[in-house]
């Protein structure tokens, strides 16, 4: 594949809507090119000049123009070309990036899967037979990409099941997204919680180092880990002290993925993200709980939505973005670790609040607190600071808390208005 030229460094329209305008306008005012182009560049071209990560210039190249000749990249910067182990940016000489998601199923899996394949990666997913038995009620967040992926089945309690996928495909980037993440569940079934959550990342890092080392490795850290807080907000250095099993089993993958970037010299990060929502969110989650009780008592199908403790506060963001932040991890010269919020806390009041004033209702008619939904223990405030973030990715939020909560309203209305009260019950249960 011969590249042509590539007039420009951003594309423009991608870089707004992917990343805000912060980062368009700090990318056009350092580099002053204007941006073009073209939809016929191969893919690691269209990956290089998208890409608000980093300076992909190198400081003899022309400002306005890139020559790459056959695709090998010379003239790129060293941030480039340290991914240039062959050409185009792969660690396997050829133009397509290949990535791994373990979780390709659940939320964040499905918005990162979308994400990829806008770069032009071939995305693998790793899910449980079952979900291939059942396609229809288990990938229902991917059916819309589903035959752009290549799924293989695997659990992340059986090593050798991990080993067998990854010793039959080579892989530049995993996410590992994958666990037991419901908190409530994690007190009812700490052994299960643990098994998935510890011995799964450690099963995925220990078959990356035995057959691809040089496969880049994200592991979803959460805000459960920090806790009992002892500082806020929260950035990468707070120390954790964990109220849940849930908590518990991330900071033991947090430091395993540490372990293994220390110890073996694998490029392995941290993604310590706050509470990321969204249409796609699990029913058994509180905010899903909330907008898809809004939705029923719309429609006269529920009148009372029962919670816990109406005055936690969390830290609440979109998925759709928190995911972007997971790939600009993966694209830095250095592993690092991230907080990944909004640095803004909410009440579950406010949400139920907000929820219902959607459709014109008064939270305190149709809420009720019930003591069976507290927590066995409570985190306290959590809120998170991005700062790191924002200055080495260039990432940031783009939806409201007032955003999120709407779209997620209005999505179970028109979910539940297009089916009937029994098929949205099998729904809720089926995504779980």
């Amino acid at each position: 594949m011969r590249c042509t030229e590539v007039e420009g460094l951003f594309d423009e329209p991608s870089l707004r809507r992917a990343y805000g305008q912060a980062a368009r306008e700090r990318a056009q005012k350092e580099f002053s090119v204007k941006v073009m182009v073209p939809r016929t560049l191969s893919l690691c071209q269209r990956v290089m000049a998208q890409a608000p990560y980093r300076p992909l210039l190198s400081t003899e190249s022309s400002p306005g123009a890139v020559r790459a000749g056959h695709c090998h990249c010379k003239q790129l910067s060293p941030f480039y070309s340290r991914l240039s182990q062959g050409n185009c940016g792969t660690s396997r000489g050829h133009c397509m990036k290949k990535a791994l998601i373990t979780g390709i199923t659940g939320q964040d899996g499905s918005y990162l899967a979308e994400h990829l394949i806008s770069l032009g990666y071939e995305v693998h997913g790793i899910v449980r037979r079952v979900a291939l038995e059942q396609p229809e009620r288990r990938l229902s967040r991917i059916a819309h990409v589903q035959n752009e992926l290549k799924l293989h089945s695997g659990s992340l309690e059986s090593y050798p099941s991990i080993f067998h996928v990854i010793s039959r495909h080579e892989f530049d980037e995993c996410y590992h997204l994958a666990a037991q993440s419901f908190v409530a569940e994690s007190f009812a079934d700490g052994f299960s919680t643990m098994s998935v959550n510890v011995d799964g990342t450690h099963y995925m890092l220990a078959a990356l180092r035995e057959l691809q080392p040089k496969c880049r490795f994200y592991f979803a850290g959460s805000s459960e880990m920090f806790g009992r807080v002892r500082e806020r907000p929260q950035i990468e250095t707070t120390p954790f002290h964990p109220r849940s099993p849930y908590g518990i089993s991330k900071v033991a993958g947090f430091y395993l993925t540490m372990n293994y970037r220390e110890a073996y010299d694998m490029f392995c990060v941290n993604g310590i993200l706050f509470n990321h929502e969204g249409p796609r969110r699990g029913f058994e989650f509180v905010t899903r709980k909330i907008t898809s009780a809004v939705a029923r008592i719309k429609l006269g199908l529920q009148s009372e939505l029962r919670l816990g403790n109406l005055d936690a506060r969390r830290d609440w963001g979109h998925s759709a973005d928190y995911v972007l932040a997971m790939h600009l991890m993966l694209q830095q010269d250095t592993p690092d670790d991230y907080v990944v919020a909004t640095g803004e806390t909410h009440t579950v009041r406010e949400f139920c609040e907000l929820a219902l004033s959607e459709v014109d209702l008064d939270y305190r008619d149709h809420v009720t607190v019930d003591p069976q939904f507290y927590r066995p223990s409570e985190v306290d405030l959590l809120v998170g600071d991005a700062t790191k973030a924002r200055r080495v990715l260039g990432w940031e939020p783009q939806r409201t808390f007032r955003q999120l909560v709407r779209e997620m309203v209005l999505s179970d209305i028109e979910s539940l208005s297009h089916m009937n009260a029994v098929h949205f019950d099998m729904m809720q249960a089926s995504v779980r």
